[in-house]
């Protein structure tokens, strides 16, 4: 059996390698290396893909978010409400903006931002939502929009773990995740499911206005050359990594296929085993398994995670430390916070491997090692 990879990407460029090769050479011999062909190209394809109004190329998925954050003007003090069960790059550009996190808990079965919530927790100086797709599952955006709509607030999807998902609207109409809100973002970052050979990052909205402003805030602010309007920085998606991940666009919809027979093993496996809590697949949306996170009683968690070790399978714990409870946001005084089901799955949550590469060999010996320990 192949070493176990919690992202195997090795396998995945040996795959492609002989396009890779060919796309990254091209540009290599253009000498092009900043907004060059290759960026153009994939910007155009990435758009079309998703079907979003207008898509905005930057350096990584932080920069995507505080980039959508400068352009739709808030300001230091103005609230934001977030889910504390994320990565920390999320909250950490509210902070960053002098913004005010509003942390709020998540439903518990998608993990995801809980619509309720942030109904509650809007006040007179909230601004924005900023739901994530967490693991790969859309968060409830009908009902997201329908409050922000309702209050008058400004919603940023963080797609960073979910492109390509498709959400499904009560009306029948489908979108792509990232493309719902006033700005989605997203992250390029190797592990995920697009996943480029370095950093990398977009941004995506249906406003045209919009779009301006965001494409002249990743260029230092600038209209044309040397014409600098607003504050801006310099966050740009390189043309050596558009090439990788054109190529890489063209596999995205097989990858997602993928991901989810993986899943699809793992839920058969876990079927029956009254204490695994496998993810769950909601009518409203199609899951791409970014990850595959269970949930385990928590005096076990721990201890499956050392003996999955022992036997050369890697997991992780997405996420040990939930953002209301990290010391950066200790100034606004957050530790408090009720979050109930966030600081359950604190506990709880364990992420096994899953990727394109998986063959069923490795897939059966993850699942008969997790049984083997959670049974004894």
């Amino acid at each position: 059996m192949r070493p176990i990879q919690m992202v195997d990407t090795k396998t995945q460029y040996h795959k492609i390698k002989e396009e890779v090769d060919k796309a990254v050479l091209e540009v290599m011999e253009s000498t092009a290396f900043i907004n060059g062909k290759a960026v153009q190209e994939f910007t155009a394809n990435l758009n079309s893909y998703l079907g979003a109004g207008y898509t905005i190329p930057c350096a990584n998925g932080t920069d995507a978010l505080q980039i959508a954050m400068m352009a739709l003007g808030l300001q230091p003090g103005d609230e934001v409400i977030t889910p504390s069960f994320t990565y920390i790059a999320t909250t950490e550009v509210i902070a960053l903006l002098r913004l005010t996190p509003v942390f709020v808990d998540v439903d518990p079965q998608t993990y995801c931002i809980d619509p309720s919530a942030i109904e509650k927790a809007i006040g007179p100086k909230t601004r924005a939502i900023v739901p994530v797709h967490l693991y790969g599952h859309p968060a409830e955006m009908e009902r997201i929009m329908n409050i922000a709509i309702k209050h008058g607030l400004y919603v940023i999807e963080d797609n960073a773990q979910a492109i390509g998902s498709d959400y499904h609207f009560s009306t029948g109409q489908r979108k792509k995740t990232g493309t719902i809100g006033h700005i989605g973002a997203t992250s390029f970052y190797p592990s995920k499911n697009l996943g480029a050979f370095g950093d990398g990052g977009a941004i995506f909205t249906n406003d045209e206005a919009l779009a301006a402003k965001m494409k002249m805030i990743a260029n230092h602010g600038q209209s044309r050359q040397y014409y600098h309007d607003i504050v801006g920085c310099n966050s740009r998606l390189d043309s050596i990594q558009a090439a990788i991940l054109d190529i890489k666009l063209k596999h995205l919809d097989e990858y997602i296929s993928a991901r989810k027979e993986a899943a699809d093993h793992y839920d058969n496996a876990f079927a029956n085993h009254p204490g695994i809590v496998t993810p769950y697949r909601a009518d409203f949306g199609s899951h791409v398994f970014h990850q595959y996170t269970i949930q385990v009683d928590p005096s076990k968690r721990d201890g499956l995670k050392e003996y999955l070790s022992t036997k050369q399978i890697p997991s992780m714990i997405y996420y040990p430390v939930p953002g209301h409870k990290q010391k950066m946001f200790e100034q606004f005084g957050v530790e408090s916070a009720e979050l109930p089901v966030t600081d359950a799955l604190t506990q709880r949550v364990i992420s096994l491997p899953i990727h394109t590469e998986l063959d069923s060999e490795q897939l059966k010996y993850i699942s008969r090692e997790v049984l083997a320990f959670l049974n004894n």
